[in-house]
């Protein structure tokens, strides 16, 4: 980790200065679910980086003589002070590769461009954003990383703020956690997907129908602390494993079928971890179920290839490619929006 810890140092600074960034979401094909201290996933997982589902953050600096962390959060211009402990923590862990931060104080405004707590992720959008933006800091001051350290080192930042973030770093399909499929892989940070990828999942479509809006029933972090002692935990990482290596062959030859028994599995998986945790929960909603038969059986009717994904809650996240858009957006539009609440769909595709 040396490389990743700042050539400036905890000296008194007097420049004042404003970073901006825009950081995507990314919706996780093979699910991450179960970690070790710090951030350190139990299995290597692999996401599409979408790209309408984002957030924008701006961060003023200005010089602190105080030694303390000191920062105010807005979230569209409003304060919010609940925001403020997270990012300390986040600060806390990140001093280590980044001492000039207590000679600071700091004033972030965040907007996502999709409704908060709506099944996509904003932790990791939201601390991917921020990560670009102290390492734009750091080059303001002096750092001089060029913009593959750049975007290397604020994959391995944002980790430390939200997992899943550090994936959001990067466009197109990343991959998060060391396994001997991916070259260059780490648990540390994500990387580039390094692979051909066909034509059938560039520009391929995610149309999330928002079953369920407000705060998940159980935090992530939560979940990922059910998998300690999970009697199918490690049957499980080895599953996730088995499943991106997997996955690789079928990206490279565009294989859809494949694509979807591969991406549902892994979908079905993590909720049947959640159902055989202790304590127990189930996520899916009535509405969720629904729209998985649908889905089936529109796809046995017409061969047409559609089909989900669910992160850890209700909502369900479509998943086609786009020279498929026309037919299967109006076979959503007609069938399955109205499984939505109040028909709140949100139309994003991952480049």
């Amino acid at each position: 980790m040396k490389e990743f810890k700042s050539k400036l140092n905890s000296e008194k600074y007097t420049i004042s200065g404003i970073v901006s960034a825009k950081c995507p979401s990314n919706i996780a094909l093979i699910k991450y679910w179960g970690k070790r201290d710090v951030q350190i996933p139990m299995n290597p997982s692999l996401s599409f980086t979408l790209n309408e589902s984002n957030t924008q953050t701006e961060l003023k600096f200005k010089p602190n003589d105080s030694g303390e962390f000191k920062l105010k959060v807005f979230l569209d211009n409003e304060l919010k002070p609940d925001f403020a402990p997270k990012i300390i923590t986040f600060f806390n862990r990140i001093e280590e590769f980044m001492p000039f931060l207590n000679r600071f104080e700091f004033e972030i405004n965040t907007h996502n461009t999709f409704p908060h707590s709506s099944g996509i992720a904003s932790s990791a959008s939201g601390m991917g954003a921020l990560a670009l933006c102290l390492t734009e800091m750091e080059n303001q001051l002096g750092g001089n990383l060029s913009e593959t350290e750049r975007l290397k080192k604020a994959s391995f930042l944002a980790r430390l703020g939200s997992g899943s973030a550090c994936r959001s770093v990067y466009q197109s399909i990343t991959v998060w956690g060391e396994t001997s499929a991916v070259e260059s892989s780490s648990d540390l940070y994500a990387v580039p997907y390094p692979y051909e990828i066909h034509e059938n999942f560039r520009n391929f479509q995610d149309t999330i129908l928002l079953i369920e809006e407000g705060e998940k029933e159980v935090s992530s972090t939560v979940g990922h602390k059910l998998m300690e002692g999970h009697p199918y935990a490690e049957r499980r990482f080895e599953s996730a494993a088995e499943n991106l290596k997997k996955l690789i062959p079928v990206l490279k030859e565009g294989n859809l079928e494949e694509f979807g028994i591969i991406v549902e599995h892994e979908a079905l998986s993590l909720h049947a971890m959640m159902m055989t945790s202790n304590p127990y929960y189930i996520l899916m909603k009535p509405n969720t179920l629904y729209v998985i038969e649908e889905i089936w059986r529109f796809r046995k009717e017409t061969g047409l290839p559609l089909y989900f994904t669910l992160d850890a809650g209700a909502n369900a996240h479509l998943l086609f490619p786009e020279k498929n858009k026309v037919e299967i957006g109006d076979f959503i539009d007609k069938s399955l929006k109205s499984y939505a609440k109040q028909g709140k769909m949100i139309k994003d595709f991952s480049i």
